[in-house]
Order: C-alpha cells, then sequence, then structure tokens
C-alpha cells in the first residue's frame, strides 16, 4: 500500500488542464440563449437527453451543462425525465439495432412541435462504428434530425452555441 501511495505522489497529476471558457463569454451566451427561451418558449425549453448507444463521452459534457460552471438551468434550459414533457431530444451516438425501437417510441411519445438533435460524430455518421449488423448508424437513419453539433465529444460551450443557433 505504501509503495502505491509512493508512486502516486512521485507521479504527480497527469491529466490534461482544461481551458476554462471566459465568464463574460459565457454570460453573454447565457443571456442571449435566455432571451430567445422568453421570447419562443414561453420561459424555459426542456431537454430529454436520449443515449442511443454511444461510448458516454457526450454525456459527460452534457452532463457539464449542469455543473456549477455551465449552470444552464439559470438560463430556463431544464432537463426532463421523459419525452413527453421534452421540446428538444438530445441523441447520442450511433443508433444501436437494439435502441431502434426505444429511440422510435421516445420520438413518438415526444409531443410537437418538437426538435431533434444529433449530437457528436457518432450520431451525425455513425462513427468508427457506420452501420453494420449491430448498428443502424446516424441517428438521421431512424428518425429526422433538425440539427448535428460536430464534436468528439462536443464541448459544454459548443453544445449551447448549438441550441442557440437552432433558436434563432
Amino acid at each position: 500500500m505504501l509503495r502505491l501511495f509512493a508512486k502516486t505522489l512521485k507521479t504527480g497529476v497527469v491529466t490534461e488542464r482544461i481551458k476554462r471558457p471566459s465568464a463574460d463569454e459565457l454570460e453573454q451566451l447565457g443571456i442571449e440563449v435566455k432571451r430567445h427561451i422568453d421570447q419562443y418558449f414561453s420561459g424555459s425549453i426542456a431537454i430529454r437527453a436520449v443515449d442511443a448507444g454511444s461510448c458516454n463521452g457526450c454525456e459527460l459534457e452534457i452532463h457539464a451543462l449542469n455543473n456549477p460552471l455551465y449552470d444552464v438551468e439559470r438560463y430556463g434550459i431544464h432537463f426532463v425525465a421523459s419525452p413527453r414533457h421534452a421540446d428538444v431530444l438530445l441523441v447520442t451516438g450511433p443508433v444501436s439495432r437494439h435502441m431502434q425501437t426505444a429511440l422510435l417510441r421516445t420520438y413518438e411519445a415526444t409531443p410537437n412541435p418538437k426538435w431533434v438533435i444529433a449530437v457528436g460524430d457518432c450520431a451525425a455518421c455513425g462513427g468508427e462504428f457506420g452501420t453494420s449488423y449491430a448498428s443502424c448508424g446516424a441517428v438521421e437513419n431512424v428518425i429526422p434530425v433538425d440539427m448535428v453539433i460536430p464534436g468528439c465529444p462536443p464541448t459544454p460551450e459548443t453544445l449551447v452555441k448549438g441550441l442557440l443557433s437552432l433558436m434563432k
């Protein structure tokens, strides 16, 4: 046990430093998002995140939207547990054959008008998995997609900018 502790102390921190977005830039982006949400959605927009077979990289970035640094709840962006309460579906990953029916049911359960956003490169084109016996590939092969946010994975800031461009 002491050898492991000594090795940890000797090695030190080996992770990358994150590039934090400037607070002013985030605040301006948030204010613009809030203005559009107030204008078109009566104060709040509900998002349902759907993992259709991803590696969870995109989910980590989506969950980061709720941390104290980004805190998108203050701008009226809320994540909901049911597609029946959602305005937007954020779909990540290539759609596996096992998730195809579940994704279709989720899409049908979401009330109109609804938007579908394919998040990440895998959701956009199937990524390295493509279309195969186990994968339907891109989200648009299963349900209609209104917007694609590229990246592997896209940063939380990119996700907010994507939502804003969809609202415009």
